[in-house]
């Protein structure tokens, strides 16, 4: 399998290792400034020979460069966040095109894992009104958007499946929070890969749901998994299109 990595920050270096560990070709590393890139631009010349694109930039580049995977007929993977606004507009271009895309707000398996478990568990704390609910992630101090991509994907789970909740509420409180609301607060500072917490938290205890990356591999490896995927198809997909593969 061949693929080229857009975008050459950490998460570009270490799919380059892990892809090469795994056997994959990368054919190109496309990025404008970073040391180490074999092209600056995404056209044909960069990433013609590839059969995925697997796409860690920023939200406005991830948009531009969508644009040019269905100009070139190239399958991708879109790991980067912050652009979902836009994911209506961006399927309907995609389904025009003929191209296959799969996206995500977090690749990890473990992520995903986690993801099922918090509808779970909100559907079971459905049946406890005392307790209530609360959320916080905590990332690195160089990401760019706030709150993150798997924050938004568990506001949506909790919104989903807990009864009176209705709202999520992302910014700092100079008030008192309304009962149909769930603040999900974002911390930002030093290294950290990722973590995200659900509470349910009574008078009398709380229930802490907490997913800790130890490091960037697993977002990386869930990528690999997702070009496999994608080669060859066509379509908008998500990563749930894995996971029912993986978790049924």
């Amino acid at each position: 399998m061949k693929i080229s990595i857009v975008g050459f920050g950490g998460m570009g270096h270490i799919l380059v290792k892990l892809a090469k560990e795994q056997g994959m070709e990368v054919v190109s590393i496309v990025d404008p400034v970073a040391e180490g890139a074999t092209h600056k631009e995404l056209n044909e010349e960069s990433v013609g020979k590839a059969d995925v694109c697997i796409d860690f930039t920023t939200p406005d580049t991830a948009l531009s460069n969508i644009d040019k995977y269905c100009l070139l007929g190239k399958n991708a993977v879109i790991g980067t966040t912050g652009w979902y606004d836009s994911v209506e507009n961006v399927k309907k271009k995609v389904e025009e095109c003929g191209i296959g895309l799969v996206y995500a707000s977090n690749f990890s398996i473990g992520v995903n894992a986690f993801f099922r478990i918090v509808k779970s568990a909100a559907k079971i704390m459905n049946n406890s009104p005392e307790h209530d609910a609360l959320a916080f992630e905590l990332h690195h101090k160089r990401k760019k958007d706030s709150p993150s991509g798997t924050a938004k994907s568990l506001e949506k789970i909790l919104l989903e499946n807990l009864n009176g909740k209705e709202k999520a509420v992302e910014e700092k409180l100079d008030r008192k929070i309304e009962e149909n609301e769930l603040h999900f607060a974002s911390v930002r500072g030093g290294d950290i890969p990722g973590t995200h917490c659900i509470m349910f938290d009574s008078s009398a205890d709380t229930i802490e749901l907490k997913h800790t990356a130890r490091n960037r591999d697993g977002f990386a490896t869930g990528a690999l998994k997702a070009a496999e995927f994608v080669k060859g198809k066509k379509g908008f997909f998500t990563i749930d299109n894995i996971m029912k593969e993986i978790f049924g």
